[in-house]
C-alpha cells in the first residue's frame, strides 16, 4: 500500500541556472526525489550549497531551468502565475526564519490572514483561526500582537498560521534560526507532533540539531544531492534534548 501513495513532490533532473553579468551559476545540478505523504524531511546543506533554490522549487516560488518539478500531481512548469498562487495557498503551508508576523495585529488576525486569500474559505474565519491557535498552544494567546509574545510563541503563531489552510505540505526555511537551543526544541516538538498526526513536513536547515529530528535527510552541495537517506530521531547529532511541556516556548 505504502508503495502506491500518490507522491507530494516528485522532482526529476533539476537544474537552476542564473547569469550574473559574465558569469554563470549553477545552483542546481540535475536534482531528483521524491516526498510521499506524510514524510517528514530535513534538507541540510552549507551557504551556496543549493538548498534555498530547492526549496523555492518545492514552495512553488521558483522554476526550474530544465527538469521536471510536480507538487501534488500538478507539474509546476505548466502553470500561470494565479495558478501557482491557487497552489501555494491551498497546499502549502510556509514557516519563516524571522516569523513574518504582522507586528501590530493581533495573533487571531495574523492566522486568519491566509483566509482572506483562500477559495476554500470557511464560513466563520474567527473559529478556523482560533482552533490552530489552540492546536500550537496559544489558545491563551490569541488577542496579543507579537510584540507581547516570545519568539517561541511567535512561532507558534506562523506555524498555526502555515496550517489554517489545512495545507498538505508545511515547508519550514530555518524555523528555529532566531530562538535558543531549548525554544527550539519545543518547536521541533511541535513539528513532529504535527507530523504524528499526518501531516507532511519538509524542514531547510543548515544545523543538524534541526535536521535530527526528522524522519529522513537530504543532504546537498554544489547544487547535488549527496545524501538521501532514513535517520531515527537523535541519530545525527545529541546534542539537542527536547524540553518538557509542549507549551514552555
Amino acid at each position: 500500500m505504502e508503495g502506491d501513495a500518490p507522491l507530494l513532490i516528485s522532482a526529476r533532473d533539476l537544474t537552476k541556472s542564473y547569469v550574473l553579468g559574465e558569469q554563470t551559476v549553477h545552483a542546481l545540478r540535475g536534482v531528483s526525489f521524491d516526498v510521499k505523504p506524510g514524510e517528514f524531511v530535513a534538507i541540510m546543506g552549507p551557504s551556496g550549497s543549493g538548498k534555498s533554490t530547492l526549496m523555492n522549487m518545492i514552495g512553488a516560488l521558483d522554476q526550474p531551468t530544465s527538469g521536471n518539478m510536480a507538487i501534488n500531481g500538478h507539474e509546476i512548469s505548466q502553470m500561470n502565475s494565479d495558478e501557482l498562487a491557487d497552489l501555494r495557498n491551498s497546499t502549502i503551508g510556509f514557516v519563516f526564519q524571522q516569523f513574518n508576523l504582522l507586528r501590530r495585529t493581533t495573533a487571531l488576525d495574523n492566522v486568519k490572514l491566509p483566509l482572506l486569500y483562500s477559495k476554500r474559505r470557511p464560513e466563520n474565519l474567527n473559529k478556523a483561526a482560533a482552533e490552530k491557535l489552540e492546536l500550537v498552544g496559544l489558545g491563551s494567546r490569541m488577542d496579543h500582537q507579537p510584540s507581547q509574545l516570545s519568539g517561541g510563541q511567535q512561532q507558534r503563531v506562523a506555524i498555526a498560521r502555515a496550517l489554517v489552510n489545512s495545507p498538505h505540505l508545511i515547508l519550514a526555511d530555518e524555523p528555529t534560526g532566531a530562538l535558543d537551543t531549548e525554544t527550539s526544541a519545543e518547536i521541533m516538538r511541535l513539528f513532529k507532533t504535527l507530523n504524528a498526526g499526518g501531516l507532511s513536513i519538509v524542514i531547510v536547515t543548515h544545523e543538524p540539531d534541526v535536521a535530527a529530528h526528522a524522519k529522513r535527510l537530504i543532504r546537498v552541495r554544489d547544487g547535488r544531492i549527496v545524501e538521501d537517506r532514513p535517520t531515527a530521531d537523535g541519530e545525527i547529532t545529541h546534542s539537542m534534548q527536547p524540553a518538557s511541556g509542549v507549551n514552555a516556548a
